[in-house]
């Protein structure tokens, strides 16, 4: 998106829609958008075959249930009632806010699976921003959603899948252009 189309405010929640990883009136409400912003839309619909074409995609991990997120909006919704708006920000401010880990990294966490030993998440790497070299604890999946990634010698392009196996190492993982990518990984990762 070039910086005059991501000026949408609705525009963090793209990629959110196009994982299945908002609530059901979070949904509803970015549909309703869609229908009078054309920005989003074509972002949406250039994104989807790309999710589509994830085949490794762990939906029971990554999108829990349609009525737990209804059980959990009506419950926030229901403790939200009789606060005025300033003391309790919208649900779509509070969940899946990107988080800077690093210089130049930043994530936005979808879901935890403890049992497992995994977690999903979005990942942004600002321009010419370096990963740390690390040793995979488990399987590690990466589809690449915008911008350029290097992954040891591989360039990666949107749309790319990389697989790693438990026990291997990427010793550079780099953007120059910056880049969005769906990680599924162990968060018992060793960095180095």
């Amino acid at each position: 998106m070039s910086s005059e189309e991501s000026a949408c405010i609705f525009a963090e929640q793209v990629y959110g829609f196009v994982v299945g990883a908002l609530s059901a009136v979070e949904a509803r409400h970015f549909t309703s958008h869609l229908a009078i912003c054309e920005t989003c839309r074509r972002e949406v619909e250039t994104l989807r075959p790309v999710m589509a074409s994830f085949v490794y995609w762990p939906s029971d991990v990554l999108r829990p249930s349609a009525s737990l997120w209804d059980r959990l909006s009506e419950r926030i919704e229901e403790a939200g009632a009789g606060v005025p708006n300033h003391a309790s920000p919208p649900l779509a401010q509070t969940r899946f806010e990107w988080k800077e880990v690093a210089p130049g990294i930043s994530c936005k966490l979808l879901a935890t699976d403890l049992a497992n030993d995994r977690v999903s998440m979005l990942v942004r790497l600002a321009p010419d921003t370096e990963y740390p070299p690390h040793r995979h604890a488990g399987l590690e999946e990466l589809h690449l959603l915008h911008g350029e990634l290097m992954i040891n010698d591989r360039k990666l392009y949107p749309g790319d899948y990389n697989r790693a196996e438990a026990g291997t190492a990427d010793m550079r993982v780099w953007s120059g252009t910056g880049c969005t990518c769906v990680l599924i990984t162990s968060p018992s990762d060793q960095l180095r």
